[in-house]
């Protein structure tokens, strides 16, 4: 039985604001860039290493044994765990007196964040009915930008006015509060319940080895992943360093981080994830290609205004760029989680939500953060006036990538359709 409406909100806001102090915590490195880098002596490679590829690691492989669990098991159980695992972690960033320690506690966080996301994928999915879950999930996707919001009022106050650990410290114990609600609040439900599919067909345990076979030979949800991938090669790449690059090339302080760019995350981000799932809800009633299409169109709106906000002389003007180029881009989020969810089985869906994450979040999490720090490195070795701003162009040719896997994927859509509908003709 269908869950009534009430109680599919309260399970969605419960797990909305789970993810948001997911990316919360995830963004708090980028946020305090500036103090940690004073205190333990960071450059900006190893902050790109901290935030990329050591992070990702352990976030996206240890996603794929947390799916495989977690399609087996309870998984509001899974996610609950995962969520005092990485408020516990984050505490130990709080607490790190050298780079090394630091790492090593945003390795377990990474490692608890893996059991956070695709559990309430399937979550959902299991509790809205098709037609309605692009809407969920863009509701669900603003945990980024509430997150990131949040994240930089709360860690630019607390560095501005006490100390960066302080801000650590203060989320983890927010996060092993959650942890303990989510038991509290949300009720496990059946798989397949929302879909047409067989109850006996939903509670078969899925071979693990099967779907990951299944995924990565299946070309659509492969082009989702790479597109997504590449889009958060930018997104990451720029959002870790976001803040840095504003207060060293653009002349903010940490208390106008803390509102204006506050301010900036949650219009742009969070108005692009709201209205994109309402566009991919509206546009796939008429046709599928729209989960590919509305994110390479977006990306593609998105590219000019990134460039001036690089360039903008003055922090004001790349505000007001970031916040149209953060609008568009990330239409691309709901479109990739609503059609992997929709094109694998019910009892598939943990796993192949996590292979999703590990696919885009290894080339845009692992990768950009990383990619961006290097750069800036290489560029202020060889004297460049203004290496992080010219770091950050070199993610443009990225947006080229994802709109051309983007587009690639839509004309793959088509073919299937047009496929399909000649065999029901």
């Amino acid at each position: 039985m269908e869950a009534p409406d009430r109680r599919r909100w309260i399970v969605l806001v419960t797990l909305t604001f789970v993810y948001v102090l997911n990316f919360l915590d995830r963004q708090l490195i980028g946020i305090l860039a500036k103090p940690i880098q004073d205190e333990l002596q960071v450059s900006d490679g190893q902050l790109g290493l901290i935030g990329g590829l050591y992070f990702a690691f352990f976030y996206c492989f240890i996603a794929i044994p947390v799916g495989w669990l977690a399609d087996r098991t309870n998984r509001v159980g899974v996610l609950s765990l995962a969520c005092a695992i990485w408020s516990g972690a984050t505490i130990a960033c709080g607490l790190a007196a050298s780079y090394p320690q630091l790492v090593a506690a945003r390795m377990v966080v990474g490692f608890g964040e893996a059991g956070g996301v695709p559990p309430s994928y399937a979550i959902i999915t299991d509790t809205f009915p098709p037609g309605r879950r692009g809407t969920a999930f863009g509701v669900f996707n603003l945990g980024p930008p509430i997150g990131a919001a949040l994240g930089i009022a709360f860690g630019a106050s607390v560095a501005a006015a006490f100390d960066w650990r302080d801000a650590f410290v203060a989320i983890g114990i927010v996060g092993i509060v959650a942890a303990i609600g989510v038991r509290l609040i949300v009720r496990e439900p059946r798989r397949g319940a929302t879909d047409a599919a067989p109850a006996d067909a939903a509670a078969e345990k899925a071979p693990f080895v099967g779907t990951m076979r299944m995924f990565f030979t299946h070309r659509l949800l492969m082009l989702a992943a790479l597109g997504s991938g590449a889009t958060q090669f930018v997104t990451y790449g720029l959002g870790n360093f976001a803040v840095l690059f504003l207060i060293r090339e653009k002349g903010m302080t940490l208390e106008q981080i803390a509102i204006w760019y506050a301010l900036v995350v949650a219009i742009g981000m969070g108005a692009g994830m709201i209205v994109s799932g309402r566009v991919i809800d509206r546009m796939t009633r008429v046709t599928r290609t729209a989960y590919a299409t509305a994110p390479a169109v977006s990306l593609a709106i998105a590219l000019p205004f990134y460039l001036g906000f690089v360039w903008a002389p003055d922090w004001p003007l790349a505000l007001v760029l970031l916040t149209v180029t953060m609008f568009f881009n990330y239409f691309y989020l709901s479109s990739a989680v609503a059609l992997v969810q929709e094109e694998v089985a019910p009892n598939q869906r943990v796993l192949a939500g996590a292979l999703l994450l590990l696919v885009m979040n290894f080339i845009g999490l692992g990768l950009g953060p990383t990619w961006v720090g290097a750069a800036s490195d290489w560029f202020a070795a060889r004297g460049t006036p203004h290496p992080l701003q010219a770091a950050l162009y070199t993610l443009t040719p990225f947006y080229g990538v994802a709109i051309l896997l983007f587009l690639w994927l839509a004309r793959n859509l088509r073919i299937r359709d047009r496929l399909s509908g000649k065999a029901q003709a």
